[in-house]
């Protein structure tokens, strides 16, 4: 396999932030592939559908791939029940359609914005200053996926490393800054250390498996 087509459905816009991430567990698995990454924007759609059911049909019919990817941010509910929520989903689509394309899960504990908490330097890039100086302190990474508000942790470290004070600090916008900390980050390993993201590795290795493009 030479390319593979993927489409990311998220949860918001936001979280196109995972694209860079993706594509590198991909790389890790897959070598010598390019990766045509795409993102499903429902928004232009005259009803943008709710259901996660409807959003994975018309993502697949928008965004026609050879790897789906459905994101859900756990945040207050056990991953384990957005996860099941994605199985059901899918199933459900199968039923109906048939080629339906390999589908991975992937469901941070809490919020994507945990995944990125771990890359000082890249922080810093994102910010827009990256020679700043003003010293950061990074939660501890074992404890990321713990943190009950990583987004909140993540814009307050881009606006103190942007080193912006007064008028210039509140019309900083820390979620345009927040979209580009994944590009500026070159090795996502560190965080096989917690299991949402190594669950999320082990199903992205098994698909790659049982499609047969390893």
């Amino acid at each position: 396999m030479k390319e593979l087509r993927c489409t990311l459905l998220s949860d918001g816009s936001s979280d196109q932030a995972l694209i860079p991430i993706l594509i590198w567990l991909l790389g890790e698995h897959l070598r010598n592939c390019a990766f045509q990454t795409q993102w499903a924007d429902l928004r232009r759609l005259r009803n943008p559908p709710r259901k996660l059911i409807d959003r994975i049909r018309w993502s697949l019919e928008l965004y026609p791939c050879d790897l789906l990817f459905v994101h859900r941010d756990a945040e207050h509910l056990s991953p384990q029940v957005r996860l099941g929520e994605i199985h059901e989903a899918v199933g459900e689509i199968r039923k109906a359609i048939t080629n339906v394309p390999p589908t991975v899960r992937v469901v941070p504990v809490r919020m994507q914005e945990a995944w990125l908490l771990f890359d000082l330097e890249a922080i810093r890039r994102a910010s827009g200053n990256p020679q700043g100086t003003k010293p950061l302190k990074l939660p501890d990474l074992g404890g990321l996926e713990d943190s009950p508000s990583p987004k909140v942790q993540l814009y307050e470290l881009l606006r103190d490393a942007s080193g912006l004070q007064g008028h210039r600090r509140k019309k900083f916008q820390p979620n345009r800054a927040a979209r580009r900390v994944a590009d500026f980050i070159e090795n996502f390993a560190p965080l096989r250390v917690l299991p949402a993201f190594h669950r999320l590795e082990a199903e992205i290795k098994q698909i790659i498996k049982s499609s047969g493009w390893s």
